[in-house]
């Protein structure tokens, strides 16, 4: 069996589009101990291939992190599956917020360094001490205390269309940054409760186990991250006290958790949370922009691109070869964006 996709992008994309069952759209993660991660993986693939799921996957010596796609009538059989390993009986998986069964349309499973790229050297670290979980109920009643300091452990582009109500953003592109500098803006709080959160709870369980590295004693992360809290906060009648959209790395970019549109359109400056990417292929970058923006510039990002995108596809080819886009994010590149 071959255990890696051939088939193009558009012949996936077409197969996703003619499926006429629904799809579900979950996450979970496990830090724990793989001896043989590429085992781990080509048995992991085979099994997945089997049962219509699609997604991305990455297993590493210090666990597995996960976002799939599974058919409706496959997910018991999916559930039973991952319930079979030792590791992964009963573990959490997060269910999307806002799904159309369209979040992805291959299955890709990756053996990686680390499953979460933290930056950490030091030998003494220990993810098996780590902060205490909360629920959506416990965090709604610490979040109430004025003394309790909510920090937002996701990069700034996710922090920029939604977070919870008094939450620190820690300014940054990646988490491997965002460690030491949420310790060194958490110092002087080093004796309050300190809520950390993220999108499924992967990166804040690390950060919290990092934060007690560092010599914190009250830290806290949230059970699930945003997804486990909406769905927790909607299942118990809680209020919601996270605002705008929740940034979800698949095709969506996105789940509305609440109404409120707390951020602009990076062209116009409208009121906008929708993120896309750069319709030019050379540049691809990753900004948010309105629907009116959207038509004028015909999905790009600025006027050049415009022009580049207007191009026959053999020029456009041309103009791509030797482009390292690198991490393009309208932060880094906010110049290039033109109103």
């Amino acid at each position: 069996m071959v255990l890696h996709n051939r088939l193009s992008a558009t012949e996936l994309k077409a197969r996703l589009a003619a499926e006429t069952f629904r799809r579900v759209t979950v996450s979970f993660y496990q830090y724990a101990k793989i001896a043989d991660p590429q085992l781990f993986r080509d048995e992991l693939y085979q099994a997945l291939f089997q049962l219509q799921v699609f997604g991305r996957i990455y297993v590493a010596h210090e666990g597995i992190n996960a976002q799939a796609s599974i058919p409706e009538h496959h997910f018991e059989a999916f559930k039973q599956h991952l319930y079979s390993i030792p590791f992964l009986n009963g573990v959490r998986l997060n269910i999307a917020v806002d799904d159309n069964g369209k979040s992805f349309w291959v299955l890709r499973i990756k053996v990686r360094e680390k499953i979460v790229a933290d930056g950490i050297t030091d030998p003494s670290f220990d993810m098996d001490n780590r902060g205490r979980y909360v629920n959506a109920r416990e965090f709604n009643k610490l979040a109430e205390d004025p003394d309790t300091v909510i920090i937002d452990m996701r990069n700034h582009y996710e922090f920029e269309v939604g977070h919870f109500e008094r939450a620190q953003e820690v300014p940054s592109d990646t988490f491997r940054e965002q460690l030491p500098m949420a310790a060194e803006m958490m110092e002087p709080y080093k004796d309050k409760n300190i809520i950390m959160y993220c999108t499924g709870g992967i990166r804040c369980e690390k950060a919290s186990a990092y934060m007690l590295h560092r010599g914190f004693r009250n830290v806290f992360h949230l059970e699930g991250g945003i997804i486990g809290y909406a769905n927790k906060a909607k299942e118990w009648g809680l209020p919601n006290k996270f605002r705008g959209k929740n940034f979800v790395f698949d095709e969506r970019l996105g789940e509305r958790i609440s109404e409120d549109i707390i951020s602009q359109c990076h062209q116009c400056g409208e009121p906008c949370d929708t993120h896309t990417n750069c319709a030019n292929e050379g540049c691809h970058l990753l900004f948010i922009q309105c629907e009116k923006c959207a038509a004028k510039y015909n999905g790009c990002c600025s006027e050049a691109c415009t022009d580049i995108l207007a191009l026959p596809e053999e020029e456009q080819a041309q103009l791509r070869k030797g482009v390292d886009k690198g991490l393009m994010l309208f932060n880094k590149s906010r110049r290039r964006l033109k109103g």
